[in-house]
C-alpha cells in the first residue's frame, strides 16, 4: 500500500486490548468503519504472537471489504504473515532495516517518534511512511512518556510536509479543535473512541473535525 493513500487519512484508530476485551474486537472495529475511521491499528502489548496473529486474522477481512488499512502494533512478523497493510514500531523496537527485511518494502511502516529530532530523524528515513507524534498530553496508554505539548505542531507539520503525521497521546474530541488550531491535520484516538458508548457516532464527529 503506497503511503500517499495516508494523506487522505485524518483518523487514526487503535483497537487496544488494554481497553477492548478480546470477545469485543469484532464490534468494536465494525463500529469504528461504520463511524467512517481512515485507519485501524490492532494493539496487544501484553499478548503473545500469536494471540495476536490469531485476531489479527479475525479483523482484516473486516478492514478489507471497507477498504480501511489494517496496522499491527510492534510484530512485524505477525504483519508480514498476515499479509497486513502496515506495521507500527516504537523508538525502542527492531531497527529499520530488520522491520523492512521482515516486511518487505511495499507494507506500510509506522514510527512513534517523541520530539521534533526524532521526527526528523524518521523523516530522513526513506523507510518510514508514516510517524506518530506525541504523547501530546498524558495519557495512561504511555505512562511513561513525559509529554511534549502542542507547541511543535505546526513545525513539525511544516518542517515535514510530504509525511503523514498522527498527532497521538491523550487526544479526545473535545480537545481535537485545540490541536487542529496548533497546526494538527491528523489524530490518533484510542480510550475516547473505546469507551464512548456509541462508537460509530464518537467516530464520525471526530472525524468531521478533523474534515
Amino acid at each position: 500500500m503506497p503511503r500517499s493513500t495516508l494523506f487522505h487519512a485524518r483518523l487514526y484508530g487503535i483497537v487496544d486490548l488494554g481497553y477492548a476485551a478480546p470477545a469485543a474486537l469484532i464490534r468494536v472495529t465494525a463500529e469504528m468503519i461504520e463511524g467512517g475511521i481512515d485507519v485501524i491499528q490492532l494493539r496487544a502489548k501484553e499478548y503473545a504472537a500469536d494471540e495476536v496473529e490469531r485476531w489479527g486474522e479475525t479483523l482484516l477481512p473486516l478492514c478489507r471489504e471497507a477498504g480501511v488499512p489494517l496496522i499491527i502494533n510492534d510484530h512485524a512478523r505477525v504483519a508480514a504473515i498476515l499479509g497486513a497493510d502496515g506495521v507500527h514500531v516504537g523508538q525502542d523496537d527492531a531497527p529499520m532495516d530488520d522491520v523492512r527485511a521482515i516486511v518487505g518494502p511495499s507494507m506500510l511502516v509506522g514510527r512513534s517518534t517523541h520530539s521534533l529530532a526524532q521526527a526528523t530523524a524518521a523523516a530522513a528515513d526513506p523507510r518510514t511512511d508514516l510517524i506518530g507524534f506525541g504523547p501530546l498530553f498524558s495519557t495512561p496508554t504511555k505512562p511513561a512518556y513525559t509529554p511534549i505539548g502542542t507547541a511543535a505542531i505546526s513545525e513539525v507539520h511544516s518542517r515535514h510536509p510530504d509525511l503523514p503525521i498522527f498527532c497521538i497521546g491523550g487526544i479526545k474530541k473535545e480537545n481535537l479543535p485545540d490541536l487542529i488550531a496548533a497546526g494538527a491535520k491528523r489524530a490518533v484516538i484510542v480510550s475516547g473512541i473505546l469507551q464512548a458508548p456509541d462508537i460509530a457516532a464518537y467516530v464520525r464527529s471526530a472525524r468531521a473535525l478533523l474534515s
